[in-house]
């Protein structure tokens, strides 16, 4: 029979695991752990530590629930494509099965060439009817997987709202704690006039670090650290532009350029001292720290600076936002479809300084692993 060799050939592979849904849930549920934390940060004992984490917790959050975002929506435009390209044989299948349901008991057993033939037709309706009942579930639970991804999609303007709102409520709130913070030792005082000379006397980020190394020579006082290759990167991005690779202008410098989300969160990855903050030559907003003796970490693009020159810094301790405004809900939505997701539009750039020259980032940091 011609509707015998239809369902065997609807007979497919089995159903794919519900992982995108498992990931958008799970990401909704670090965002709501992440409101959590932001309540109980703002009576913590050390509300700048406690704030950053939950800062950090945030940007994590988001960006698991964006990726869990760009998987449902993958995984519904496949099982949608799935359905409409077999439109046809599920509609026949149906009929297949409607018929088979309403059709008197003794029409099936009747065959035109007799007893043989009705039993030959018989043992075939019982082979299929197993093959028959998995197509059906299969179809069942793809039916039920499309719904709950649906569903899943429509509570993501809710979700998406909460967490960036609470992102930047957590910034707000680490802001204004990072100004009320009295408890960091500092190991000297900026001279701004000073500051302000050495600027105005160099054109190039190397005389700029010599004259600053001179003016700010700490010494012995500075730890002696040994780098491995294995330090956190300063904000949570992807490699850009590797050590001493030219730009788009041809011009190369000898540090490297993390991409990252707008508004992410910048970290001392070491207990360092904060030898220069402020704008400096094209590089905007830049922070340099000395976490080691002769040992300078430049980091430039910033859009906020929290640190204070002089003061030491614990490892892990927050010293600015990158800019950019946090794209809309619906851009966000709409940008789950791509395969890359939402785009990190901002750049940090990172140079290392040892004994006045610079080296390649990779000796102290991961750069693999924003």
């Amino acid at each position: 029979m011609r509707w015998l060799a239809l369902i065997l050939l609807l007979v497919g592979s089995p159903l794919a695991a519900q992982t995108p849904a498992d990931a958008a849930a799970q990401a909704a549920d670090r965002l709501t752990a992440a409101r959590a934390q932001l309540e109980a940060a703002t009576t913590a004992r050390n509300q700048v530590s406690a704030l950053t984490e939950t800062v950090q917790s945030y940007e994590d959050g988001l960006v698991a629930l964006r990726d869990g975002l760009r998987r449902v929506a993958i995984r519904v435009d496949t099982l949608q494509t799935q359905l409409d390209s077999r439109s046809v044989e599920i509609s026949r299948l149906l009929g297949v099965l409607a018929s088979i349901g309403d059709a008197p008991a003794p029409l099936l057993l009747l065959h035109p060439t007799g007893a043989l033939g009705t039993a030959r037709a018989g043992m075939m309706v019982a082979d299929v009817t197993p093959a028959l009942q998995i197509r059906v579930e299969e179809l069942r639970l793809q039916l039920e997987e499309l719904a709950l991804l649906q569903a899943l999609q429509e509570t993501a303007l809710d979700t998406l709202a909460s967490g960036l709102e609470g992102a930047q409520a957590a910034r707000a709130a680490l802001s204004e704690a990072i100004s009320d913070r009295t408890d960091l030792p500092r190991r000297f005082t900026d001279d701004p006039i000073q500051t302000a000379l050495l600027i105005a006397s160099t054109d190039t980020l190397d005389s700029f670090a010599d004259g600053l190394a001179q003016t700010f020579d700490t010494g012995d006082a500075a730890p002696v650290v040994q780098p491995d290759g294995s330090l956190t990167l300063p904000v949570r991005g992807t490699l850009l532009r590797g050590f001493n690779a030219p730009d788009a202008a041809g011009i190369s410098r000898p540090g490297v350029i993390l991409a990252a989300r707008p508004r992410a969160l910048v970290t001392t990855p070491l207990a360092a001292t904060v030898l220069f903050r402020g704008p400096l030559l094209d590089y905007g907003n830049v922070v340099i720290l000395e976490p080691a003796q002769d040992v300078m970490f430049v980091i430039g693009g910033l859009a906020e600076v929290y640190t204070q020159v002089g003061e030491i810094l614990p490892a892990g301790a927050p010293i600015g936002l990158l800019g950019g405004d946090a794209p809309a809900i619906d851009d966000i939505l709409n940008e789950t479809d791509r395969s890359g997701g939402p785009a990190a539009s901002e750049t940090l750039y990172l140079e290392v300084r040892d004994g006045q020259s610079p080296v390649n980032p990779a000796t102290w940091f991961a750069l693999d692993r924003g």
